[in-house]
């Protein structure tokens, strides 16, 4: 197998949105290894470890981190989950590509089902993201 692609998500409070995005990726596609951090690092939201374990994914060893904690690390992508990270982070030196997403902070939502919806739409974006991004392995 080749070097796994790396992957770091980074949004604010790194509670919820990326911590969706990280276990999600690793869950999805096993040719990419991610990460994720906060640029003002809280604690893993207990709503986001159920939403998680409710569609049978593994959130063992999840973390609140924070940003600086990457900052000497290669990534072939960084992608920040929020206008607020995307803005915090808008130099990372060791970085392949960065790429801005916008999601709704689930935590801070007064909606029931706002962590379900958010893992929902994180999702989709990663699958369309590990098709676009391994379309070139798989022809080789």
């Amino acid at each position: 197998m080749s070097t796994p692609i790396k992957v770091l998500f980074i949004c604010v409070a790194n509670s919820a949105r990326s911590q969706l995005a990280e276990a999600l990726l690793r869950h999805s596609d096993a040719r990419f290894e991610a990460f994720s951090a906060g640029t003002e690092p809280t604690h893993v939201d207990p709503r986001t470890i159920a939403e998680l374990a409710h569609v049978g994914i593994n959130a063992q060893g999840l973390r609140s981190k924070p940003f600086e904690e990457f900052r000497d690390e290669h990534f072939d992508y960084v992608i920040t989950l929020c206008d607020k990270s995307a803005r915090e982070c808008l130099v990372i030196p060791k970085a392949g590509e960065v790429l801005a997403w916008d999601f709704e902070d689930p935590a801070s939502s007064s909606h029931p089902d706002a962590f379900k919806h958010a893992l929902h739409d994180i999702h989709e974006r990663i699958k369309l993201f590990v098709l676009v991004k391994t379309k070139h392995l798989e022809a080789s």
